[in-house]
């Protein structure tokens, strides 16, 4: 394995999908800025957001559902001035009451335009760069909600479009509508289902996959020892992954990516995140992170280059199934 973990290492860069722009392979999932994972500092996020495009990263995702809009909101004010600066990634399709109750997926045309007009108030934006289908609704054919996202592209008000928690057929028939330029699933260390067929065919349609929750939620940095490290407000206490039973049959993880860190004289978030992005060049990763120092840790897990025969290896040390569903 090569390694350059220092600090003033900087994003590296690839091509979107089916666009004229590059995104750094390691980008910036800003959910946690608004919700799920315990209070957060405004002014200390708006810190964090424009700190990484300071130091090359320029490839951050969000959904209108983060926060009931509060994280749109959040980077249009972090943001204001700097777009060109960036590419950015929001979403559609999870539904909130004014109470913030999550009320279903909806995938409706009609609904679409009117998230797309929502998200680009909250934004203080013209028109948005990628615009993923967050879950799909199996009642709404593709046709429909694809459809209805090309037409915002013919309209000016979306560049690029991507989908999410998709299967690869599915990635193929929405492609066969409108090129894809992103699929945005679930892939880890302990979520490895993107290795059955999704990263092969994003990779034949020339579809960018991005890696959501790459460190496992946070369990996979080792940092997390038990329920007690976590807020009473983070969603994760009511996750299968995280009951007390799963936390230490998933133990094994850590004690697989700790003996690579060392031997290599790495972090174990640097071993996590550099297996993901070992897996295919046509793959960018989005940790969240409220802290620039966490930022730059991740960032220098893009300059770490395992060889096949290494990848194999760890992989292969891995526990065959993790404990606990996914959701």
């Amino acid at each position: 394995m090569e390694a350059n973990s220092g600090a003033a290492a900087r994003a590296r860069r690839i091509r979107l999908g089916h666009s004229d722009a590059e995104i750094s392979r390691v980008g910036l999932g800003c959910m946690g800025m608004s919700e799920f994972y315990g209070p957060s500092d405004e002014a200390e996020s708006i810190k964090v957001l424009q700190g990484a495009l300071d130091v090359g990263v320029n490839f951050f995702d969000t959904a209108d559902m983060y926060g009931s809009g509060h994280n749109e909101e959040l980077l249009g004010r972090a943001f204001a001035g700097r777009w060109h600066e960036l590419v950015l990634a929001t979403k559609f399709a999870v539904e909130r009451g004014p109470d913030g109750a999550f009320t279903g997926i909806n995938n409706k045309p009609e609904y679409i335009h009117s998230a797309c007009e929502a998200s680009l108030k909250r934004l203080g934006r013209d028109n948005l760069d990628l615009y993923y289908m967050h879950r799909r609704d199996p009642a709404v054919p593709l046709s429909e909600s694809i459809g209805a996202m090309k037409e915002l592209v013919e309209q000016g008000k979306v560049r690029w479009i991507g989908i999410s928690e998709v299967s690869p057929q599915e990635l193929r028939e929405a492609f066969a509508i409108h090129p894809i330029s992103a699929v945005q699933n679930e892939f880890s260390m302990w979520s490895r289902e993107p290795l059955d067929g999704m990263l092969e065919t994003a990779g034949e349609l020339g579809t960018t996959f991005v890696a959501y929750s790459p460190l496992g939620r946070g369990f996979l940095t080792g940092a997390i020892k038990d329920k007690d490290a976590l807020d009473p407000s983070d969603f994760r206490l009511h996750n299968p992954r995280f009951s007390d039973e799963a936390l230490e049959q998933n133990r094994s993880f850590l004690e697989v990516i700790a003996q690579v860190a060392q031997e290599h004289g790495v972090s174990s978030p640097q071993v996590a995140l550099a297996w993901v992005l070992n897996q295919s060049p046509n793959l960018a990763v989005i940790p969240g992170t409220r802290k620039l120092s966490r930022l730059q840790e991740n960032i220098a897990a893009g300059e770490i280059s395992f060889s096949a025969e290494q990848l194999q290896g760890i992989t292969a040390g891995l526990p065959e199934q993790t404990a606990g569903t996914r959701y």
